[in-house]
């Protein structure tokens, strides 16, 4: 239900950054959950160059919020 729209997320920050989805069934999955304190799906996360989560939300992300987040993200550095 969420990749529609994440679909829509990655196409509009296409080279900007980069949009990575996990699968929390993995190794690497449950290790970003544990770091993030990810507690259910689905979740979207900012994270900046130092590995910080500068914005998180569950359930399904609106698309302008996201890209509003990182574009500021991107104006800062």
């Amino acid at each position: 239900m969420a990749k529609p729209v994440v679909d829509r997320i990655e196409d509009q920050l296409a080279g900007k950054t980069k949009v990575i989805r996990l699968n929390l069934l993995s190794r690497v999955g449950r290790q970003a959950a544990s770091r993030y304190g990810v507690r259910g799906v689905p979740m979207l996360i900012v994270v900046n160059g130092s590995g910080e989560a500068v914005y998180s939300r569950y359930g399904i992300p609106s698309p302008s919020q996201v890209v509003e987040q990182v574009d500021t993200l991107l104006a800062v550095n």
